[in-house]
């Protein structure tokens, strides 16, 4: 992997993600209460092959999550990520269908995720309901890790 492309993608998935809790973080201070949600994925937990610099950064993400909890609670605000699993979004248009059905078939659910599953984790992580959580990487996998 070219040293350009390592960089590439951790300042996008891993500086971005600082600079944007960055410059969020002094005003939910100054209102109390707050909730910063952070997107890593299920590679930032296991790993995955030939993706050293997404891997990095989404295992980052989930480090800076747990840290920023720590350090921001006392102010009210709650700091969670979610890591999604294979969803089927746009990108995987490119990808061969027997990928995609060898990654349905480790599946426990049997499916790959809709961005309404990971839209979901969001939001319940953004609500009261979720008050009480903090400093957590949410996996939204469909049992990926269970089923390989």
């Amino acid at each position: 992997m070219p040293e350009a492309d390592f960089d590439l993608v951790i300042a996008i998935n891993l500086k971005g993600v600082f600079n944007c809790a960055q410059a969020v973080a002094p005003h939910m201070i100054r209102q109390g209460h707050g909730v910063i949600l952070n997107a890593s994925s299920v590679v930032g937990l296991d790993g995955n092959f030939g993706q050293t610099n997404y891997v990095a950064t989404k295992s980052g993400v989930i480090g800076m999550t747990k840290v920023w909890a720590r350090e921001l609670g006392k102010f009210g605000i709650r700091v969670n990520a979610v890591a999604p699993g294979f969803t089927a979004t746009e990108i995987l248009s490119a990808m061969p269908e027997k990928v995609i059905e060898g990654m349905v078939s480790k599946t426990p659910l049997g499916r790959m995720g809709q961005p309404a599953d990971i839209a979901n984790a969001y939001c319940f992580l953004a609500s009261d309901e979720a008050s009480f959580i903090t400093g957590e990487t949410l996996r939204v996998d469909g049992g990926l890790v269970v089923g390989t």
